[in-house]
C-alpha cells in the first residue's frame, strides 16, 4: 500500500514538471533554434526535468561515478546497458548533453514526446531498416554539431536481467565519425519500474562512465573486436556496481 501511494505522488510530481517544463523548453526552442542548431541548450534542460523527477521521489537513490568529461562539447558515441525505463532517469543526472537515439513510441506519449523532439533526441522505428538508417543519418548530424548522441546497443532490456549481446550500429557510427566510444555502464535501475506497471519500487542505482575508447585511425574491419572490447567493459563495471549496491549502506 506505502508503494501504491508513493507510486501517485511520483506519477503527480512528474506530471507537474511536464506541465511546468513543456511551454519553457518551447520558448527556449524559439529562443536558441538559429544560434544552437545542435540544440544543446533545449536539451541540457530536458535532461533537467529528469533530475528534478527523481529529487521529488522518495524511492529512489541515484547517483552517477566515473570518469569526468572535461570537453563536454566533443561529441561522443556514448554506449550504456539497458536495465529499465529509469535509465533515462538515471542517465540524466550526467553533466553534458546527448541525443538519445529512442524507440518511437515513447515519441508519442503526450507532452514527453513533444519535449524530447524539441531537445532533438532521435526516434527509430524497431525491426524497420528504412527507420534505422534515417535514425543514424540524424545522430550523424547530431554528432557533425558537436552534440553526443547515445545508443543502448542491447536493443531492448533483458528478459533475464543478463547483459545481451551488443548490435553494431553505434560501433560503425563512432568509426565513421571519427569519435570516440563513452561507455557507460548502469546498475539498480531493474526494478526500479517494472515492465507492465505503474507502481515504482524502491531502487538505489548508479551509472559508472569508464574511460572513452578511442576510434581514430579504425575501418569497419575492426567493428566487432571494438563492439566486443566495449561490451566486456561495461560487463565488469556492471557486475562490480552489482556488488557495490549489493554491499550493506
Amino acid at each position: 500500500m506505502i508503494l501504491r501511494i508513493l507510486s501517485v505522488w511520483v506519477w503527480l510530481c512528474s506530471t507537474l514538471v511536464v506541465l511546468v517544463w513543456v511551454p519553457w523548453m518551447g520558448l527556449l526552442w524559439l529562443l536558441t533554434a538559429r544560434a544552437d542548431p545542435g540544440r544543446y541548450t533545449v536539451g541540457r534542460w530536458f535532461r533537467r526535468a529528469a533530475v528534478v523527477v527523481v529529487a521529488l521521489n522518495p524511492l529512489w537513490k541515484f547517483r552517477t561515478t566515473g570518469v569526468r568529461i572535461h570537453d563536454p562539447r566533443r561529441p561522443y558515441v556514448a554506449v550504456a546497458n539497458h536495465e529499465s525505463f529509469a535509465d533515462i532517469f538515471l542517465i540524466s543526472h550526467l553533466p553534458w548533453e546527448m541525443k538519445w537515439l529512442s524507440k518511437e513510441a515513447i515519441f508519442k506519449i503526450p507532452m514527453m514526446g513533444w519535449m524530447m523532439r524539441m531537445a532533438g533526441d532521435i526516434a527509430v522505428r524497431r525491426g524497420e531498416a528504412r527507420s534505422r538508417a534515417e535514425a543514424l543519418e540524424e545522430c550523424r548530424d547530431r554528432l557533425s554539431k558537436g552534440v553526443s548522441v547515445m545508443i543502448m546497443p542491447e536493443g531492448t532490456r533483458s528478459a533475464t536481467g543478463e547483459l545481451q549481446p551488443f548490435r553494431d550500429g553505434a560501433f560503425r557510427l563512432a568509426v565513421e565519425m571519427g569519435c570516440p566510444i563513452l561507455p557507460i555502464a548502469v546498475a539498480g535501475t531493474r526494478d526500479a519500474i517494472p515492465k507492465g506497471t505503474w507502481v515504482i519500487n524502491r531502487a538505489r542505482a548508479v551509472a559508472r562512465v569508464l574511460p572513452p575508447v578511442e576510434t581514430a585511425g579504425l575501418t569497419m574491419a575492426d567493428v566487432p573486436a571494438l563492439r566486443d572490447r566495449v561490451r566486456a567493459m561495461i560487463g565488469e563495471a556492471r557486475d562490480g556496481l552489482f556488488r557495490e549496491l549489493a554491499a550493506p549502506v
